[in-house]
């Protein structure tokens, strides 16, 4: 949908202005992406240097109250999920971290996430357009790439396998987290998403701007444009980004078909419990309605606070439990399109269990594949 938009909006940003919030002077409060709890504050001005050593990313916070300076480390390792909106101000300018919006909305909505860039965006961030840096050749919404296609789109889009990679979007923990999976589908562990997204952004009271210089938005269609080239057999140069393609995080139809007779996987969908038993209809036409035989329902949002930030270990394990889903057991998930399952997808990793694939066709492919069976229950 924003890949169609973006040659006409080339123009478009030299007539908009940056916008800027500045942040309070309240203290700074650096969040454990594990277990949520503040663990170091400090009121007066904050100093931050940065490094990197192997997967885990450092932040060295230091409070210099006259001669003396008090030092705290922040470090985010590739096994968490999350970051918060702290931890990336405090990190934002440094050359080795690239921020991301993925933003990307449901076609009912009728937002346009290039729009909504192009008026607010975390300083420096460059928008991944989930629809065009998708699968050219079928007609399934925003499947995943082929590694060549993701390599040329993400080294247009200026990053490198050195690169920490954060990503947000414009709802909290929505379209974020299936960039997350992609990149991990790819073989670049150092992704995280950010908490609470752009809304705890701009709630924390942090700046942000406008694309008056047009530089993200021209790689964002250097992105598009090098998709498109892959997709017709053309060569796309330089490629800075190297992919390794992980297929036990992605899921076929024909494994989900094979599963339903195995059960080795417990299958969890991540749509709205109407959806699920058959007594909504889909969003989009010609798709029946119902579930999976043998999955389980927990829809997406039971994975968020109601702040969109994700919930805290303890209590996400407590949502899986209600539903029978043993974290000993392997899982699969999926949802409509795959962009919701890789919401539960990242609460799973938080828990450790970082070999979660996702059914990428999701129920536009099952329940849109004539002779694929679909079960629905009783109210």
């Amino acid at each position: 949908m924003a890949s169609g938009l973006l040659s006409k909006t080339l123009f478009a940003h030299r007539l908009l202005k940056s916008s800027t919030f500045l942040p309070s002077s309240k203290p700074q409060f650096f969040l454990s992406a594990i277990n949520k709890k503040p663990f170091y504050s400090q009121a007066a001005p904050t100093y931050f240097s940065y490094k990197v050593v192997g997967s885990v990313t450092c932040c060295i916070a230091s409070s210099r109250v006259g001669t003396r300076a008090a030092f705290s480390k922040l470090a985010v390792s590739s096994n968490e999920s999350v970051v918060s909106v702290d931890w990336l101000h405090a990190n934002l300018k440094e050359p080795d971290i690239k921020v991301l919006d993925a933003s990307w909305y449901m076609p009912n909505e009728q937002r346009n996430p290039l729009q909504e860039y192009q008026v607010a965006h975390i300083p420096g961030a460059l928008f991944f357009d989930v629809d065009g840096i998708s699968d050219r050749t079928t007609n399934l919404p925003h499947m995943l790439p082929s590694e060549e296609a993701f390599a040329a789109a993400v080294s247009a889009l200026g990053i490198e396998n050195k690169d920490g990679v954060v990503v947000y979007d414009g709802k909290g923990i929505f379209s974020a987290a299936r960039v997350w999976w992609m990149f991990r589908v790819f073989g670049h562990d150092r992704v995280w998403v950010l908490d609470g997204g752009l809304p705890r952004w701009r709630a924390s009271g942090y700046d942000v701007e406008s694309s008056a210089s047009g530089d993200a938005i021209l790689k964002a269609s250097a992105a598009s444009e090098a998709i498109e080239k892959v997709y017709q057999g053309q060569t796309v140069a330089p490629i800075t980004f190297q992919t390794k393609f992980r297929p036990h995080l992605v899921w076929t139809l024909d494994q989900v078909w094979k599963n339903i007779d195995g059960t080795t996987y417990q299958h969890i969908d991540a749509r709205s419990k109407a959806r699920f038993d058959g007594v909504a209809p889909e969003p989009r036409k010609g798709i029946r309605s119902g579930h999976v035989p043998g999955s389980k329902c927990i829809p997406f949002p039971q994975m968020l606070d109601s702040s969109q930030t994700l919930l805290s270990n303890e209590e996400l394990k407590k949502k899986f439990d209600q539903e029978g889903i043993s974290l000993d057991k392997p899982i699969v998930t999926s949802c409509g399109t795959g962009v919701t399952a890789c919401i539960l997808a990242l609460g799973l990793h938080q828990l450790g269990k970082t070999d979660v694939p996702v059914y990428d066709g999701s129920w536009t492919e099952w329940g849109g594949h004539p002779d694929a069976p679909v079960a629905t229950s009783e109210a």
